[in-house]
């Protein structure tokens, strides 16, 4: 049986890249490609960045990923409906072969990044061989979840990382001279980045990429959700059916090294006088004058010494820093190593949510932002805080991962994230 909707490849220890018929725009059909795409669903600043995407293009892809409707079942239905009109109407259309795809994002700063689209078998994170570092909550798995079933279709790749060795061998040297072609397409979207997209058809091609990447492990980098969504629908198929396999991005950072970036919280319900007062002495807390790159700054200085946070939401910057070491004792739990018990992912939830502020990790009171500057303007007009984060650094999400360990949710923002919309997998193909 044809496990991914594609040519049969053998199953393997490590990662298991297989082609697939990709699902793409048709760009005699829509105003432009890069009106038609959108970041990840969960990166969109809802609701001022959806209304944006929906009136871009009436087929772009965010009414996909992110349907609007009254209830969970009209949304997912909506979503569903979309879809099989734009296939039946010519927007979508299936490529002629399996096959996979090379991926190219540039920025004007000269950063370049390659990787490969395709669908990889899932495996548990028991089996060690892709790699989660973040927990994930459990309502918006089973909202994803809901969406897939829906549509039956994996509609935007999730990130993944591998350590080649350095050379352009294998997978990497099939991507390389793979960019040396002309491309199916190209754009460039409103954020500045240019993206192209080839198809890797050749047998030989295909198998140079499956070969060295059966050796390797992955870490997830961006998608948590929809990996555990992907794990969770699996299980609702008997196997084998193309529900073992799930839409990726892989990406040599041997290579292609990513830039990592912090997520950071809104808390709706917490105005920052409030938040200050809170804290009473358990830290230090500075006032830090503008503009933001300068707070940004001050905040990178302090992260360098130890646990670092800027408040912000009343028009100015608060610097929180050097937690009381017997507060910490107290609310950080003492099972897990050091490197993930000094996160600040890890003491901002388990010792300013969870103890100091008691505020529930829920919608209702807090939204994860990836866009500092717009996290900081929704808390000054919502009356707010925002809690502005420092990046982890990639080796440390890379060692807790290969000891098993999970760090919170959204502690890190892994990039550039690919684009939505540049290549679907629909399950009935």
């Amino acid at each position: 049986m044809n496990t991914a909707g594609t040519a049969d490849v053998p199953a393997c220890m490590g990662l298991d890249l297989t082609p697939f018929r990709g699902l793409r725009y048709d760009p005699d059909r829509v105003g432009s490609l890069s009106a038609v795409t959108s970041p990840p669903y969960d990166v969109v600043v809802r609701p001022d960045g959806l209304l944006h995407l929906e009136s871009a293009d009436p087929h772009n892809i965010v009414r996909l990923i992110l349907p609007q409707a009254a209830t969970p079942g009209l949304r997912n239905e909506q979503a569903a409906d979309t879809l099989q009109r734009w296939v039946s109407e010519g927007v979508l259309r299936a490529d002629a072969e399996p096959g996979l795809y090379v991926y190219e994002q540039r920025d004007d700063d000269g950063m370049c990044q390659r990787g490969v689209i395709g669908a990889l078998r899932l495996s548990e994170p028991s089996e060690g061989v892709v790699l989660p570092h973040e927990d994930v909550m459990p309502h918006v798995v089973a909202d994803r979840a809901a969406l897939m079933r829906a549509t039956s279709a994996n509609l935007e790749p999730l990130l993944l990382t591998y350590r080649g060795d350095g050379s352009a061998s294998g997978a990497t040297a099939v991507v390389e001279r793979t960019a040396e072609r002309p491309p199916l397409f190209s754009t460039t979207t409103e954020d500045g980045f240019s993206h192209r997209l080839w198809a890797v058809t050749e047998p030989a091609d295909l198998a140079e990429v499956h070969a060295d990447l059966a050796g390797r492990q992955a870490l997830i980098a961006d998608g948590h959700h929809r990996w555990a969504t992907y794990l969770r629908v699996r299980g609702e198929h008997p196997s084998p059916s193309p529900w073992d396999y799930g839409l990726v991005l892989l990406v040599d950072t041997a290579r292609h090294p990513l830039r990592v970036r912090a997520i950071h919280r809104l808390l709706h319900r917490l105005p920052v006088a409030d938040a200050l007062a809170a804290l009473g002495d358990s830290f230090r807390i500075r006032h830090i004058d503008g503009p933001l790159p300068k707070a940004l700054s001050a905040l990178s200085a302090a992260a360098a010494e130890g646990n670092a946070f800027l408040l912000a939401g009343d028009g100015t910057f608060h610097l929180v820093d050097r937690p009381s070491p017997a507060l910490l004792a107290r609310t950080v739990p003492a099972d897990r190593p050091e490197a993930w018990r000094t996160l600040d992912a890890t003491v901002l939830h388990a010792t300013l949510l969870d103890h100091v502020w008691r505020i529930p990790d829920v919608p209702e009171h807090i939204a994860y932002i990836h866009d500092t500057a717009a996290t900081v303007a929704k808390a000054e007009r919502d009356g707010g805080t925002a809690v502005l984060m420092h990046p982890v650094r990639e080796e440390v999400v890379r060692d807790l991962a290969g000891q098993g360990v999970t760090m919170p949710r959204k502690s890190t923002s892994f990039g550039p994230k690919p684009a939505s919309g540049l290549v679907l997998r629909s399950l009935g193909l």
